[in-house]
C-alpha cells in the first residue's frame, strides 16, 4: 500500500478526536515514522519533518506550559502553518486553547489518547510499518515449523494442503492455506492469511476444514515470517534432483532471495517428514553447519591424504 488516510488510522487505533480537519477523510500518510516537535517548539524549524504525525509527549506538555501565553501561540502557529497530517497529545493531557484555535485557522486535525507517548509512538509506527509495506500474494501454504517460516508452493493438486495438514497432526502450526498474504517489513518477508479465510483449510475429498476448532490454539499462528521456500512437484523419472544439496537455489519475493528446495513426490514418500528435515537442516546451516560442505570436505581430505601417500 503506498499511503494509508488519516481517517483509517484513526479508526484502525481508536483515537479520540478533539478537532477534525474539513479534508480528513483525504489526507494521505506515506511516512512510517513519526516526530516529537521539541525542536520545533523550541524555534528551530531546519529539516521540521512536517510529513509525519506530530506528538506531544509529556515533556513537550510541560515545555509548552511553560513558555508565555503569547509564544506558546507563536509556535503553535508556526508548526499549523506546515500541512502536517495530524497532532496528537498523548497520556490524556490537556489540549492548549492556542492549538485549538489554530487548528481550525488552519485546518488542521488534532487527536489525542490516554496511552503513554512512547507505546503510542510504537503503535503508530508499526501500524504504519505493516500498513505500508510492500506486498504480495503467493498461492500455496505457509506453516511454521520447529520456529521457522516455511512457505510450500506447487501445482495444483500435487499435496500442499496434505503435507500441511500431516504437520499440524505433528505439533506443527498453520499460517495459512492456498492463498498466503506477503509484506516485506524491516526487510523480512511476513506471510499471513487474508481475514475472511484465516485458519480454514481446504482438503479435497473432504472439504473446507476449521483447524483452530479441530486442532485447538495451539495449531495455529497469525503470521509468520517466511524462511524457506519448498515447492513440490510431481516426480519426473527424467528430472535428475539434487542428491547433495551443496549447490543453494533461492526464490525471490519483493527483492529479497529466500532459500528454496525443490522436492518431489511420489507414492510412498513422506514428505510432512522431509518438509521436517529441511526445516532442522537450515536450523542448522543458520547455526553455522552445513552437512553437504562438512562431508564434501572430509571427502576432500581423504583424497589428499590418498595423494600424499602415493610413491612418486
Amino acid at each position: 500500500m503506498e499511503y494509508v488516510t488519516l481517517q483509517q488510522l484513526v479508526e484502525d487505533l481508536d483515537l479520540k478526536i478533539i478537532h477534525r480537519s474539513k479534508q480528513m477523510e483525504e489526507i494521505r500518510i506515506s511516512a512510517c515514522e513519526v516526530n516529537r516537535p521539541g525542536l520545533q517548539l523550541a524555534g528551530y524549524f531546519g529539516l521540521f519533518a512536517h510529513d509525519r504525525i506530530q506528538i506531544i509527549g509529556k515533556v513537550e506538555w510541560h515545555y509548552c506550559n511553560s513558555l508565555k501565553e503569547s509564544l506558546r501561540f507563536e509556535r503553535f502557529k508556526k508548526i499549523f502553518s506546515y500541512p502536517i497530517p495530524a497532532m496528537i497529545f498523548a497520556r490524556g493531557l490537556p489540549i492548549f486553547d492556542e492549538a485549538i484555535e489554530l487548528a481550525k485557522e488552519y485546518d488542521r486535525t488534532i487527536l489525542t489518547t490516554n496511552i503513554t507517548t512512547t507505546k503510542l509512538e510504537n503503535s503508530i509506527i508499526n501500524y504504519l510499518d505493516y500498513q505500508l509495506a510492500l506486498e504480495t500474494v503467493v498461492h500455496g501454504v505457509l506453516v511454521e515449523v520447529y520456529g521457522l517460516g516455511i512457505l510450500i508452493i506447487g501445482e495444483s493438486g500435487v499435496g500442499k494442503s496434505e503435507t500441511a495438514l500431516e504437520l499440524i497432526k505433528r505439533g506443527h502450526r498453520l499460517v495459512a492455506d492456498d492463498v498466503v498474504e506477503i509484506r516485506k517489513i524491516d526487510g523480512k518477508l511476513r506471510g499471513e492469511a487474508p481475514e475472511l479465510i484465516r485458519y480454514f483449510m481446504e482438503v479435497r475429498g473432504i472439504g473446507i476444514l476449521n483447524v483452530e476448532r479441530l486442532f485447538g490454539i495451539d495449531a495455529i499462528k497469525s503470521y509468520e515470517n517466511i524462511d524457506l521456500v519448498i515447492e513440490l512437484e510431481l516426480w519426473d523419472e527424467k528430472k535428475e534432483y539434487d542428491r547433495i544439496g551443496l549447490d543453494e537455489d533461492y526464490y525471490e519475493l519483493l527483492g529479497e532471495k529466500v532459500p528454496k528446495l525443490v522436492i518431489p513426490v511420489r507414492p510412498g514418500r513422506n514428505i510432512a517428514m522431509i518438509v521436517e528435515v529441511a526445516a532442522r537442516n537450515l536450523r542448522q546451516k543458520k547455526l553455522g553447519y552445513n552437512a553437504a560442505a562438512d562431508l564434501d570436505n572430509k571427502i576432500k581430505e581423504q583424497s589428499i591424504r590418498r595423494i600424499q601417500k602415493l610413491p612418486e
